[in-house]
């Protein structure tokens, strides 16, 4: 059974980068960010995120669109600059929430159970999922990697 949360997020601003290609790329993608990010004097802020704008069950892998966040201090301006990186502000949102615990190949399971979760209590989802990693991969086992996966939902 889920421990599913609802919650509202409260407003960001994030550096992103956004990318189109095999999600093994992430690692990268974030060594990309994170150099982007120190080079214009930014300061990370909270848990760096991976957000998924096409359906990661459905999308064909080489050709699927995602990003990568980091919350950043302060309130720089909204900025896109070549290769896809930039500053966006981001609006409280209402999600449904769950911690997932494990590999990254074994997650999809817990997606299919969240979407289900918000379906049966009167939601819907309204926008791409986030998962938000809280481990570094650098330092922890991949089962015992702990990242929240959220969906932005909305009432029926």
């Amino acid at each position: 059974m889920l421990d599913v949360q609802l919650k509202t997020t409260g407003p960001q601003t994030v550096a992103y980068v956004s990318k189109h290609g095999p999600y093994a790329q992430i690692p990268e993608a974030m060594g990309q960010l994170y150099a982007w990010v120190a080079q214009h004097g930014l300061q990370p802020a909270g848990m760096p995120a991976g957000v998924y704008l096409e359906d990661p069950q459905t999308a064909d892998a080489n050709d699927a669109r995602w990003e990568v966040r980091t919350p950043v201090v302060g309130d720089p301006p909204e900025t896109e600059e070549p290769g896809d990186l930039g500053v966006k502000h981001l609006e409280p949102h209402l999600v449904a929430s769950v911690m997932y615990r494990g590999v990254y190949e074994n997650i999809a399971p817990t997606y299919g159970e969240l979407g289900e979760w918000v379906a049966n209590h009167g939601y819907e989802v309204i926008g791409p999922p986030e998962e938000l990693y809280y481990s570094d991969p650098e330092t922890t086992k991949p089962e015992d990697y702990l990242t929240e996966i959220r969906f932005p939902v909305a009432p029926h």
